[in-house]
């Protein structure tokens, strides 16, 4: 049996599972790769194991990188909310021979992650005293 595209791998996931969009699949590769590159920038060799804590981090740094203050919405947009969602990208991608990952890798540890209202929204809130105050409350 061949082994199927990308694309074609998530095709079949996204017919399958359509809590998440093909753009979160593609997201995550290209989040994967980043991530490898950096931890592995010193070897010359491709597809070197990182782990999962390593993924989430290169996942946040990617969407912010490519999306800036529009991340949190485009995650969403795709059916990302949360670093649980993230690892169910991942193994779906797994199940459909797409990637490894070694048996110290398991879904549960994407629960370990970040929050995704913090991490993908502290980062453009002003910082000063106007940020730092309480909203008045309206005026009845």
């Amino acid at each position: 049996m061949q082994k199927l595209s990308f694309e074609e791998a998530v095709e079949q996931i996204t017919a399958a599972d359509r809590r998440y969009q093909p753009e979160a699949y593609t997201f995550l590769r290209d989040a994967l790769d980043l991530t490898q590159r950096r931890v592995h920038r010193d070897r010359k060799q491709a597809g070197l194991h990182v782990t999962v804590p390593q993924l989430i981090q290169g996942c946040r740094d990617h969407a912010l990188a490519q999306f800036g203050p529009m991340a949190l919405m485009v995650l969403e947009e795709w059916g990302v909310r949360s670093c649980e969602d993230l690892g169910n990208v991942l193994f779906n991608l797994v199940e459909a021979n797409q990637f490894s990952v070694t048996d110290q890798d398991r879904r549960e540890q994407f629960a370990e992650g970040f929050d995704f209202q913090e991490a993908f929204r502290k980062p453009f809130v002003p910082s000063g005293k106007a940020a730092d105050k309480p909203a008045p409350a309206p005026k009845q």
